[in-house]
């Protein structure tokens, strides 16, 4: 069993977003302490937007909050705590695309049902996705011709099968009638640099893992993968744009609390969510590093969910992936 990491972040947000609602009164039982229960390790993009989700839920709702970190098993452990605590508010998970929509798909027994055993709070966040490829390619039009041209000559990489890198470009090859072979990885940064060397071809990368790489031009950018174009890179087309309508790529992170969670306090929360998510402090620190506004409350959040659990286990069934 692994051990929980509990980091109180009353304090250290505070630093990071100078003066998110601290004006507000109390709404929230004071003296509660709230869990966030992030199912990744401290450090990188989690950690940046569970501070800012801590510091927002601390200030507008009056109650002490803490994150606890509870890694391991696709993000199903930290989702099976949480989906089996008592429905009172004060645990929740900060979920990510993996644990609601791949996870439960890819594991015969993740211990919980991303639709039945929550009540959402609502989505957070979205990250920007980049389809990038070695520079020796100029655009996707030519990567699609020679995969057509050669069925598996071209190899696109991923952090591995069944991820956020990996389904999606089974679904554009599916939409695109072109064939081309998965080279897996374990993680972002052996894959880039093998797509940077030239030994694949290319891959959907994160804004905040590639921009460096594109701007040296070492990679060169194809197409973002959001609904709409990205103001951080505005003149690069979306995949959609480039002919295959709908086509979407999002590393979005969402708020649950245990199912049977009492209505006025989802309530509460989804509007201290919705509140912090919006305050220009929070701007500031999310919109540069490509994560950017959804769709806010549990309505969207659940049909996101149902969408892509579809999506995915389409998708999967296609690749071959096996529950494991």
């Amino acid at each position: 069993m692994e051990k929980t990491t509990r980091r109180a972040l009353l304090a250290a947000p505070a630093l990071l977003l100078p003066g998110v609602g601290r004006a507000q009164a109390p709404s929230f039982a004071a003296g509660q302490t709230i869990s966030l229960i992030n199912p990744y390790a401290a450090g990188g993009a989690s950690d940046v937007i569970g501070r800012v989700v801590v510091d927002g839920l601390a200030s507008r709702l009056g109650a002490t909050v803490v994150m606890e970190h509870r890694p391991g098993a696709s993000t199903s452990l930290a989702a099976r705590q949480v989906a089996r605590a008592r429905p009172d508010g004060l645990q929740l998970l900060m979920g990510t695309i993996v644990t609601y929509t791949m996870a439960p798909l890819a594991l015969k027994n993740p211990g919980y049902n991303p639709q039945q055993d929550f009540a959402h709070v609502g989505m957070v966040t979205d990250s920007v996705y980049v389809l990038c490829a070695n520079p020796k390619w100029n655009s996707l039009a030519e990567i699609l011709a020679a995969a057509k041209a050669r069925p598996g000559s071209i190899n696109y990489a991923s952090w591995g099968i069944g991820t956020t890198a990996h389904l999606p470009m089974v679904d554009l090859g599916i939409r695109a009638g072109a064939e081309m072979t998965h080279v897996p990885y374990n993680g972002s940064p052996p894959a880039l640099i093998d797509t940077i060397a030239g030994r694949t071809d290319l891959m959907f990368a994160l804004l905040a893992a590639c921009k460096g790489h594109i701007e040296s031009g070492r990679l060169r950018p194809l197409a973002t993968c959001a609904p709409e174009r990205s103001s951080l890179l505005p003149a690069l087309p979306t995949v959609a744009e480039l002919g295959f309508p709908g086509f979407r790529v999002g590393g979005w992170y969402g708020i649950s609390a245990p199912k049977g969670t009492p209505p006025a306090i989802v309530a509460q929360l989804e509007a201290a969510t919705s509140a912090t998510m919006a305050a220009p402090e929070v701007r500031r620190v999310l919109d540069p590093v490509g994560m950017y506004q959804v769709p806010q409350g549990p309505a969207a959040m659940a049909a996101r969910i149902a969408e892509e659990l579809q999506l995915h286990a389409g998708l999967m069934r296609r690749a071959g992936v096996q529950a494991e």
